[in-house]
């Protein structure tokens, strides 16, 4: 005779939730699982910050192409950076048409002194353009560093500095008969070291200015004491003692002293090295200078 087994079937023990204790055991804390904190966005982290700060040639390099493209839009400035310089020669050559040998002796100078020029009113402009505008704001907002900025600007300016320059001594060489004793391509050096120092220069004087007008102001501070002093009209030795002590700070003055030296000495003198380093150096410094004052926007 069969009979039934007593034993009660097992009961199904209910599902517990993640992080509780089942019935009947005792609680225990559970901890909880790990989280990585998220960073808010638009919050800069430290590794961006430390990115922002080196200079990335490629960063660098979009910075030079995005001004380029700007100024291919812009056929008055290119006009301004490229044709005028060549102009003035063309016009110096033939104020002294009775007298070349005038033009020899200032023409080599001036082949120094108007890159710089306009250089630097195209440069200071273009740099508050940007910044009322704000797109320098919206750049930096980025991880673009100032350095990243100011070497793309002075890049794609010194790109247009290269074909100023070598227009211009082309130019007055082999188009207008500059008479020079050392090689054109010294003159070419000078020539293109001035353009990238008044660059420097534009990008410097950019942070103190609040409008255009104000930009062009600073022409009269900057450049005008530098052509005075530089010993274009004047031998600066021959100047009074505090404005010789002056003009021998000034970069202009070595680059003028640079373009003597080609005109009088077939080959490269230590002079002529010690001119070009100088002038090189003052423009590596005022583009630091211009890194270290660069400001987001205008107030």
């Amino acid at each position: 005779m069969n009979t039934a087994d007593p034993t009660p079937p097992p009961t199904p023990t209910p599902a517990t939730p993640a992080g509780l204790a089942a019935p009947g055991t005792p609680a225990t804390s559970v901890a909880p699982a790990p989280t990585t904190p998220s960073t808010p966005t638009g919050v800069l982290t430290s590794r961006t910050l430390t990115s922002s700060r080196t200079l990335t040639p490629s960063r660098t390099l979009a910075t030079a192409a995005r001004v380029l493209r700007q100024l291919h839009h812009d056929p008055r400035t290119i006009a301004l950076l490229i044709l005028i310089p060549c102009v003035m020669l063309f016009l110096l050559r033939y104020v002294f048409d009775g007298s070349p040998r005038t033009f020899d002796n200032i023409g080599a100078s001036l082949l120094g002194i108007f890159p710089l020029i306009t250089m630097f009113l195209v440069t200071s402009i273009a740099t508050l353009r940007e910044r009322t505008s704000g797109t320098l704001e919206r750049l930096l907002a980025m991880p673009l560093g100032k350095g990243d900025l100011i070497a793309g600007y002075a890049l794609a300016f010194g790109t247009l500095a290269i074909i100023q320059s070598a227009l211009a001594t082309a130019l007055a060489v082999w188009g207008l008969g500059l008479d020079v004793t050392g090689s054109p391509w010294l003159l070419l050096l000078v020539a293109l070291l001035d353009a990238l120092l008044g660059t420097a220069l534009g990008l410097f004087v950019s942070a103190f200015a609040a409008s255009e007008f104000q930009a062009v102001q600073f022409m009269p501070a900057v450049i005008f004491p530098q052509l005075l002093l530089c010993g274009l009209f004047a031998p600066r030795d021959q100047m009074h003692p505090a404005l010789e002590a002056i003009s021998d700070v000034l970069p202009m003055s070595y680059a003028v002293d640079g373009m003597n030296e080609v005109l009088q000495h077939s080959d490269m003198t230590a002079a002529f090295l010690r001119d070009a380093l100088i002038v090189a150096g003052c423009a590596l410094l005022v583009l630091c200078l211009g890194a270290a004052t660069l400001r987001r926007r205008t107030t």
